[in-house]
Protein backbone atom coordinates (compact mmCIF):
# COMPACT_ATOMS: atom_id res chain seq x y z
CA UNK A 1 0.00 0.00 0.00
CA UNK A 2 1.42 3.46 -0.87
CA UNK A 3 2.59 5.48 2.20
CA UNK A 4 -0.07 8.15 1.60
CA UNK A 5 -2.80 5.53 1.78
CA UNK A 6 -1.16 3.83 4.77
CA UNK A 7 -1.24 6.88 7.04
CA UNK A 8 -4.82 7.67 6.00
CA UNK A 9 -5.85 4.09 6.72
CA UNK A 10 -4.24 4.29 10.17
CA UNK A 11 -5.97 7.61 10.85
CA UNK A 12 -9.32 6.05 9.87
CA UNK A 13 -8.73 3.07 12.16
CA UNK A 14 -7.68 5.21 15.14
CA UNK A 15 -10.62 7.54 14.59
CA UNK A 16 -13.00 4.56 14.73
CA UNK A 17 -11.31 3.19 17.86
CA UNK A 18 -11.61 6.54 19.62
CA UNK A 19 -15.28 6.84 18.64
CA UNK A 20 -15.92 3.31 19.94
CA UNK A 21 -14.50 4.26 23.34
CA UNK A 22 -11.37 2.12 23.19
CA UNK A 23 -9.43 5.28 24.08
CA UNK A 24 -11.74 7.36 26.32
CA UNK A 25 -11.47 11.17 26.57
CA UNK A 26 -8.53 12.28 28.68
CA UNK A 27 -6.51 9.06 28.21
CA UNK A 28 -3.22 8.58 26.33
CA UNK A 29 -2.70 6.42 23.28
CA UNK A 30 0.04 3.76 23.39
CA UNK A 31 3.55 5.02 22.74
CA UNK A 32 4.20 5.99 19.12
CA UNK A 33 6.86 3.33 18.65
CA UNK A 34 4.49 0.64 19.91
CA UNK A 35 1.74 1.90 17.61
CA UNK A 36 4.05 1.95 14.59
CA UNK A 37 5.02 -1.66 15.27
CA UNK A 38 1.39 -2.74 15.69
CA UNK A 39 0.45 -1.12 12.36
CA UNK A 40 3.62 -2.32 10.65
CA UNK A 41 4.70 1.17 9.52
CA UNK A 42 7.55 3.56 10.13
CA UNK A 43 7.37 6.22 12.84
CA UNK A 44 7.13 8.87 10.11
CA UNK A 45 4.03 7.27 8.60
CA UNK A 46 2.42 6.85 12.02
CA UNK A 47 3.10 10.49 12.90
CA UNK A 48 1.42 11.59 9.67
CA UNK A 49 -1.69 9.68 10.77
CA UNK A 50 -1.59 11.20 14.26
CA UNK A 51 -1.25 14.68 12.77
CA UNK A 52 -4.39 14.14 10.69
CA UNK A 53 -6.35 13.40 13.87
CA UNK A 54 -4.68 16.26 15.73
CA UNK A 55 -5.76 18.65 12.96
CA UNK A 56 -9.32 17.37 13.41
CA UNK A 57 -9.15 18.04 17.15
CA UNK A 58 -9.38 14.33 18.00
CA UNK A 59 -5.88 14.08 19.48
CA UNK A 60 -3.48 16.29 21.40
CA UNK A 61 0.18 15.83 20.52
CA UNK A 62 2.09 16.83 23.64
CA UNK A 63 5.90 16.62 23.48
CA UNK A 64 7.20 14.80 26.50
CA UNK A 65 3.73 13.62 27.53
CA UNK A 66 2.62 11.53 24.58
CA UNK A 67 -0.54 11.53 22.50
CA UNK A 68 -3.76 12.28 24.40
CA UNK A 69 -7.42 11.95 23.51
CA UNK A 70 -8.76 15.40 24.52
CA UNK A 71 -11.07 15.60 27.54
CA UNK A 72 -14.72 16.16 26.70
CA UNK A 73 -15.28 19.84 26.04
CA UNK A 74 -16.56 21.88 28.96
CA UNK A 75 -19.66 23.75 27.86
CA UNK A 76 -20.36 27.38 28.69
CA UNK A 77 -24.13 27.62 28.33
CA UNK A 78 -25.87 30.83 27.33
CA UNK A 79 -29.39 29.85 28.37
CA UNK A 80 -29.02 29.92 32.15
CA UNK A 81 -28.59 32.43 34.97
CA UNK A 82 -26.63 30.03 37.09
CA UNK A 83 -22.96 30.62 37.72
CA UNK A 84 -20.35 29.24 35.36
CA UNK A 85 -19.08 26.95 38.12
CA UNK A 86 -22.55 25.44 38.62
CA UNK A 87 -22.89 24.73 34.89
CA UNK A 88 -19.50 23.06 34.70
CA UNK A 89 -19.99 20.95 37.83
CA UNK A 90 -23.33 19.72 36.47
CA UNK A 91 -21.44 18.52 33.38
CA UNK A 92 -19.14 16.43 35.60
CA UNK A 93 -16.13 18.75 35.69
CA UNK A 94 -14.10 19.62 38.75
CA UNK A 95 -13.99 23.39 39.24
CA UNK A 96 -11.81 25.26 41.72
CA UNK A 97 -11.53 29.00 42.24
CA UNK A 98 -8.30 30.91 42.72
CA UNK A 99 -8.90 34.40 44.12
CA UNK A 100 -6.30 36.81 42.75
CA UNK A 101 -7.67 39.98 44.35
CA UNK A 102 -10.70 41.25 46.21
CA UNK A 103 -11.49 44.74 47.49
CA UNK A 104 -13.43 47.96 47.06
CA UNK A 105 -12.30 49.96 44.04
CA UNK A 106 -13.39 52.73 41.69
CA UNK A 107 -14.68 50.93 38.58
CA UNK A 108 -13.38 51.69 35.08
CA UNK A 109 -15.57 53.67 32.70
CA UNK A 110 -17.24 50.72 31.00
CA UNK A 111 -18.32 49.35 34.39
CA UNK A 112 -19.24 52.74 35.87
CA UNK A 113 -21.66 53.18 32.98
CA UNK A 114 -23.72 50.38 34.55
CA UNK A 115 -22.97 50.60 38.28
CA UNK A 116 -22.25 54.31 38.71
CA UNK A 117 -19.01 56.09 39.54
CA UNK A 118 -18.88 55.23 43.26
CA UNK A 119 -16.85 52.36 44.69
CA UNK A 120 -17.77 48.75 43.96
CA UNK A 121 -16.42 45.37 45.02
CA UNK A 122 -13.84 44.14 42.51
CA UNK A 123 -13.37 40.37 42.60
CA UNK A 124 -10.69 38.82 40.35
CA UNK A 125 -10.56 35.05 40.00
CA UNK A 126 -9.16 32.24 37.87
CA UNK A 127 -11.42 29.24 37.34
CA UNK A 128 -9.52 25.95 37.12
CA UNK A 129 -11.45 23.26 35.26
CA UNK A 130 -10.22 19.71 35.83
CA UNK A 131 -6.97 21.14 37.16
CA UNK A 132 -6.25 23.51 34.26
CA UNK A 133 -6.75 27.30 34.27
CA UNK A 134 -9.67 27.92 31.92
CA UNK A 135 -11.32 31.25 32.80
CA UNK A 136 -10.00 34.57 34.08
CA UNK A 137 -12.89 36.59 35.50
CA UNK A 138 -13.25 40.04 37.01
CA UNK A 139 -16.59 40.70 38.71
CA UNK A 140 -17.75 44.10 39.90
CA UNK A 141 -20.52 44.06 42.54
CA UNK A 142 -22.70 47.14 43.02
CA UNK A 143 -23.13 48.92 46.32
CA UNK A 144 -24.41 48.44 48.95
CA UNK A 145 -24.05 44.71 48.22
CA UNK A 146 -20.30 44.86 47.62
CA UNK A 147 -19.53 46.21 51.09
CA UNK A 148 -21.77 43.61 52.70
CA UNK A 149 -20.00 40.64 51.08
CA UNK A 150 -16.43 41.87 50.71
CA UNK A 151 -15.12 39.66 53.54
CA UNK A 152 -16.66 36.43 52.24
CA UNK A 153 -14.53 33.46 51.21
CA UNK A 154 -14.88 33.50 47.43
CA UNK A 155 -12.38 30.71 47.00
CA UNK A 156 -14.94 28.34 48.48
CA UNK A 157 -18.21 30.26 47.99
CA UNK A 158 -19.96 31.16 44.75
CA UNK A 159 -20.75 34.82 44.12
CA UNK A 160 -24.44 34.30 43.23
CA UNK A 161 -24.93 32.10 46.29
CA UNK A 162 -23.32 34.73 48.50
CA UNK A 163 -25.61 37.40 47.05
CA UNK A 164 -28.63 35.16 47.61
CA UNK A 165 -27.57 34.71 51.26
CA UNK A 166 -27.99 38.46 51.84
CA UNK A 167 -31.34 38.56 50.05
CA UNK A 168 -30.21 39.68 46.59
CA UNK A 169 -32.03 37.71 43.87
CA UNK A 170 -30.79 37.53 40.29
CA UNK A 171 -33.55 38.15 37.75
CA UNK A 172 -31.98 38.56 34.29
CA UNK A 173 -28.70 39.10 32.50
CA UNK A 174 -27.39 40.35 29.18
CA UNK A 175 -24.20 38.88 27.77
CA UNK A 176 -21.97 39.62 24.81
CA UNK A 177 -19.27 37.16 23.75
CA UNK A 178 -16.55 38.08 21.28
CA UNK A 179 -13.41 36.35 19.99
CA UNK A 180 -10.27 38.14 21.12
CA UNK A 181 -6.55 37.56 21.58
CA UNK A 182 -5.27 37.34 25.13
CA UNK A 183 -2.64 39.74 26.46
CA UNK A 184 -0.54 39.83 29.62
CA UNK A 185 -1.19 39.50 32.51
CA UNK A 186 -4.30 37.45 31.67
CA UNK A 187 -2.25 35.25 29.32
CA UNK A 188 -0.05 34.29 32.25
CA UNK A 189 -3.02 33.46 34.47
CA UNK A 190 -4.41 31.14 31.77
CA UNK A 191 -0.99 29.66 31.02
CA UNK A 192 -1.36 30.69 27.39
CA UNK A 193 1.06 32.60 25.11
CA UNK A 194 0.15 36.24 24.60
CA UNK A 195 -1.77 36.53 21.32
CA UNK A 196 -3.63 33.22 21.77
CA UNK A 197 -7.33 33.13 20.92
CA UNK A 198 -9.90 33.40 23.71
CA UNK A 199 -13.57 34.21 24.10
CA UNK A 200 -14.27 37.39 26.07
CA UNK A 201 -17.65 37.54 27.79
CA UNK A 202 -19.12 40.80 29.11
CA UNK A 203 -22.15 40.10 31.29
CA UNK A 204 -24.45 42.47 33.18
CA UNK A 205 -26.64 40.75 35.77
CA UNK A 206 -29.78 42.49 37.05
CA UNK A 207 -31.75 42.15 40.27
CA UNK A 208 -35.52 41.94 40.65
CA UNK A 209 -35.79 45.73 40.46
CA UNK A 210 -33.99 45.75 37.10
CA UNK A 211 -30.90 47.47 38.44
CA UNK A 212 -27.45 46.04 37.58
CA UNK A 213 -26.04 44.00 40.46
CA UNK A 214 -22.91 42.46 38.92
CA UNK A 215 -20.82 43.36 35.89
CA UNK A 216 -18.45 40.60 34.74
CA UNK A 217 -15.69 40.31 32.19
CA UNK A 218 -14.41 36.78 31.63
CA UNK A 219 -11.64 35.59 29.32
CA UNK A 220 -12.35 31.97 28.39
CA UNK A 221 -9.70 29.62 26.99
CA UNK A 222 -11.13 28.53 23.62
CA UNK A 223 -9.03 25.35 23.58
CA UNK A 224 -10.66 24.05 26.75
CA UNK A 225 -14.20 25.43 26.50
CA UNK A 226 -16.98 25.52 23.97
CA UNK A 227 -19.95 27.91 23.87
CA UNK A 228 -23.39 26.29 23.82
CA UNK A 229 -26.80 27.87 23.25
CA UNK A 230 -30.28 26.40 23.25
CA UNK A 231 -32.43 27.66 20.39
CA UNK A 232 -36.15 27.49 19.75
CA UNK A 233 -38.34 28.45 16.83
CA UNK A 234 -40.04 31.19 18.84
CA UNK A 235 -37.05 32.91 20.41
CA UNK A 236 -33.68 34.33 19.44
CA UNK A 237 -30.77 33.44 21.68
CA UNK A 238 -27.80 34.67 19.65
CA UNK A 239 -27.57 37.81 17.54
CA UNK A 240 -24.91 38.10 14.88
CA UNK A 241 -23.41 41.60 14.60
CA UNK A 242 -21.50 42.59 11.48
Amino acid sequence: MPPALKYQSIADDLRARIAAGEFPPGTPLPAQRALSVSYGVTLMTLRQALQVLADEGRLLLQPGRGTIVPPAGAGYRLDTLRSLSEDLREQGHTVTNEVLASGMRKPPGWVAGHLGTGSALRLERVRHVDGRPAVHQISWVAEPHGTRIKERDFQNEQLYAVLASIGVSVHSATETIRPRVVTDPVAGYLNRPAGSAVFVSDRITHGLDGRPVVVDRASIDGDLMEIRAERSAASLSIRWVK
